[in-house]
């Protein structure tokens, strides 16, 4: 089965039959149709032959893209992620019971039953398509717009992409926090849900203009880091303060040591030591740690 997992067709699923091919597109002849601007009126072909699944763009204005990589021709497992205009389709086990008509059909009752509003095309839950990969399917295929993330704690974050590329991100509003930090954090949460809106006409002072690519291999590697200590990390909402009596002499500690320590010292919480400070939420953390270590501070009573 073809599921819809985002898009003006989400929730929709269209089978996939041995020996019996899906013209997919905006002309109301083919077998999947999309009506939208982004698709071409004859846009790709999926076909079943044997126990192989391919896929083949037809020459479409905006591309196809499987998994972040823009295709001529290719072979589709199941997990794959399919970007044909501004929906995304997952390949996934199921049994084609219904024929293509009635699919037909059911994608267009889909699409009524969600017509309320036409800038919100786009959206989903990051459980079903991981940010990354949301991403990479955004930066390769050139979109511009906001990616918003909600999560259920009620943080909101936001990326802006210009032609496939992150110009500016920002979580809570608040400005204090790096975009490539916000970023990086946001490729920490687990579970989310997303839209992608509309370009917005706006300036950053602290703009960049950095490739998605580039900048996930960089969060990946941070979450990777993050993830080896975390059993050993403080809650985020915990208060930390100088260890009294400090035994240690300050002058063994490096630089940006010292600026964590002074950081906590007028800080409310782990997380607003994190949002304070200049260096990586990685690196951030292990600085505390490193001083909690050393007595340098302690969690409040009320933190343990």
């Amino acid at each position: 089965m073809l599921r819809f997992i985002s898009g003006k067709y989400q929730g929709g699923e269209f089978p996939v039959v041995t020996e019996k091919q899906i013209m997919v597109g905006r002309s109301s002849e083919l077998d999947m149709v999309l009506v939208e601007d982004m698709v071409s009126r004859k846009h790709a072909r999926i076909a079943m032959q044997t126990d192989q699944i391919w896929i083949e763009d037809l020459g479409s204005t905006n591309g196809t893209f499987v998994n972040g990589e823009k295709i001529k021709r290719a072979r589709l497992k199941e997990g794959d992620r399919i970007l044909i205009g501004t929906s995304i389709l997952k390949l996934v086990a199921g049994d084609a019971t219904r024929d293509n008509m009635d699919a037909k059909r059911e994608l267009e009752n889909v699409a009524s039953r969600r017509r309320t509003s036409q800038a919100r095309t786009m959206s989903g839950s990051i459980e079903e398509v991981p940010l990354p990969d949301l991403l990479q399917l955004f930066g390769t295929s050139k979109k511009s717009g906001v990616l918003v993330i909600r999560t259920e704690d009620q943080d909101i974050g936001r990326i802006y992409l210009k032609k496939g590329n992150i110009s500016y991100a920002i979580i809570n509003d608040l400005d204090e926090v790096a975009p490539l930090k916000s970023v990086y954090r946001m490729l920490t949460w687990q579970k989310a849900l997303f839209e992608f809106e509309p370009p917005v006409d706006c300036e950053f002072s602290n703009e960049v203009d950095m490739g998605v690519q580039e900048i996930l291999m960089e969060g990946i590697r941070q979450l990777d880091e993050l993830n080896r200590i975390h059993d050993e990390l403080p809650d985020l909402h915990a208060r930390l303060e100088l260890a009294f009596p400090m035994g240690p002499p300050l002058r063994a500690l490096a630089p940006s040591d010292l600026d964590i320590l002074q950081i906590a010292h007028n800080a409310t919480d782990v997380e607003a030591v994190m949002n304070k400070s200049a260096l990586t939420d990685f690196e951030t953390v292990q600085a505390v740690l490193k001083l909690l270590k050393a007595n340098y501070l302690k969690l409040a009573e009320a933190s343990r």
